[in-house]
């Protein structure tokens, strides 16, 4: 044991972090990466340890914030470290890894290790590799997805039954919850949504809508709005619904990979966490997104139905084409305008409309509506559907009165045209959803993209293709430069090639 005092380190940092003189490490037997336990009166945590010879003196211990606040320590206070061992779910990490099935108490530990933040980045990196590259049975993620649901709260309610949606994303432009929710709802049926931030994409659910509303609500917040208006569109985030998803997935991003298992049990944990009892599956199948044929799709849709059902959620899933972008705009405000533009009767591209309507439809119809799709129809076209929207705006601390022209999108924008004649081929979704970060997105909520073609439309020489959207000159430089270079959507002519050349016969 030794005595150190603490000192703040002013970096972000995951881990549950702290930085020692090499020297005092040294002393105590410690290297880069091991464990110790720091305690400050009542309060104790184990943490990684960070070695250093000039960042921190001698008798010193360094505390990143989020450490010396699970303390309750002042700088300068003085706090005692002792060291101690892996934990347990560090033995079970390397089971998988070596291709051995976890037990339920190995994937318990796991997951409670992760919650609690006793496993390092390193650790928790072999973790995700581990699944992706030996994969898990059914029964390994029904006990993964019950561990994420244990280790964090859950949502009650008192009016049943309780329907959702999801879609397991890749696709831009997917801003179709903005129709689905005041479609369901208006309808009378109770649709509270969860829904995510961006982390590799343009702008997730919570990013668009809160252009128009407030998006961290309080799990009785959610419970209460829900029940009273039908409907809600929240950060998943701002709760502490299955919490071991968003540090898994915080992992997964550098790695750039999804794996399967992953996947099931991040949407069907939260789901469950939610109290969905009946759910309809967005699976975008097509290229540049996380399912790219549609054996996988099957695949997928199959395992949903059959886990679902284990953890008592009645789950439906729709393939849907997921080739290129759902309607023309990409990033947080310029498709939640889109949105506001359909709930309106505007005119907006139909794939918008009819995704969304078959989507709503399939959850009216899970509550015992006849013709979903078509009654979704008639609840947008009737304008209740913007009703319910309104309502749900209001009670989220936004704006009811707002309209698709009060949405502001960047003040800096450019045209781009097309240099060759012929009909857009191919958009490729990564590469727009690469565009828009560049931009800004989805931090600068009014960077985007307005698509002016399509894939099959015909296309002219100095033709518009598209308008790139942002806040800053800079940013929209940077996406420019990006576009020109990446050149997402692919224009070909009716004649591809000729053989032999015509020229030399």
């Amino acid at each position: 044991m030794m005595e150190l005092k603490a000192k703040k380190i002013d970096i972000e940092a995951r881990d549950q972090l702290v930085i020692l003189n090499s020297a005092d490490a040294e002393d105590i037997g410690l290297r880069s990466q091991d464990r110790v336990n720091v305690n400050h009166g009542e309060n104790t945590c184990t943490t990684i340890v960070e070695t250093s010879k000039s960042l921190v003196e001698k008798g010193d211990i360094g505390l990143v914030e989020n450490v010396m606040e699970f303390l309750e320590v002042e700088e300068g206070s003085i706090v005692t470290i002792k060291p101690t061992g892996k934990p347990e779910s560090v033995e079970h990490i390397k089971e998988k890894l070596d291709g051995q099935e976890l037990s339920e108490h190995g994937i318990r530990e796991i997951i409670q290790d992760i919650v609690n933040k006793r496993l390092s980045d390193i650790e928790l990196s072999a973790y995700v590799s581990g699944i992706y590259s030996q994969g898990m049975n059914n029964r390994e993620i029904k006990y993964l997805i019950n561990a994420m649901i244990e280790t964090g709260d859950t949502i009650e309610y008192d009016r049943h039954p309780v329907f959702d949606h999801h879609s397991i994303g890749g696709v831009p432009g997917n801003k179709i919850t903005l129709l689905i929710v005041p479609i369901v709802a208006s309808a009378g049926l109770m649709i509270p949504k969860t829904s995510s931030r961006a982390i590799s994409s343009a702008g997730g659910t919570a990013d668009i809508f809160e252009t128009l509303a407030e998006v961290d609500l309080s799990i009785g917040e959610i419970k209460e709005i829900a029940e009273d208006v039908g409907g809600t569109i929240a950060w998943g985030g701002a709760v502490n619904l299955a919490p071991s998803d968003d540090m898994i997935i915080r992992a997964e991003y550098p790695l750039r990979i999804d794996p399967y298992p992953q996947v099931l049990a991040s949407v069907l944990s939260k789901k469950k966490s939610a109290g969905a009892e009946y759910l309809v599956m967005d699976i975008p199948v097509g290229a540049n997104t996380k399912v790219e044929n549609i054996e996988l799709g099957r695949k997928y849709a199959r395992d949903f139905v059959s886990l679902s059902e284990d953890i008592g959620i009645e789950t439906s899933c729709a393939l849907s084409y997921g080739g290129q972008p759902i309607g023309n705009t990409i990033g947080p405000a310029i498709e939640a305008k889109e949105a506001l533009m359909a709930l309106e009767g505007k005119e907006v591209p139909s794939s918008l409309i009819e995704k969304s309507t078959t989507l709503a439809g399939m959850v009216l119809e899970k509550g015992g509506i006849r013709d979903g799709k078509e009654e979704a129809k008639k609840l947008l076209e009737s304008g209740e559907a913007l009703e319910k929207m309104k309502q749900i705006i209001e009670r989220q601390r936004g704006d009811p009165e707002i309209s698709s022209e009060d949405i502001e999108i960047g003040k800096h924008s450019k045209k781009i045209y097309s240099d060759e004649e012929g009909y857009v081929d191919s958009i490729n979704n990564d590469e727009i959803i690469k565009i828009v970060r560049a931009a800004g997105g989805p931090n600068s909520k009014k960077a985007g993209i307005m698509l002016n073609k399509k894939k099959g439309d015909k296309v002219e020489i100095d033709e518009q293709k598209y308008t790139i959207y942002s806040e800053y000159k800079s940013k929209l430089k940077e996406a420019i430069d990006l576009a020109n270079h990446l050149k997402p959507l692919k224009v070909e002519g009716m004649i591809l090639e000729t053989h032999p050349d015509i020229k030399n016969i």
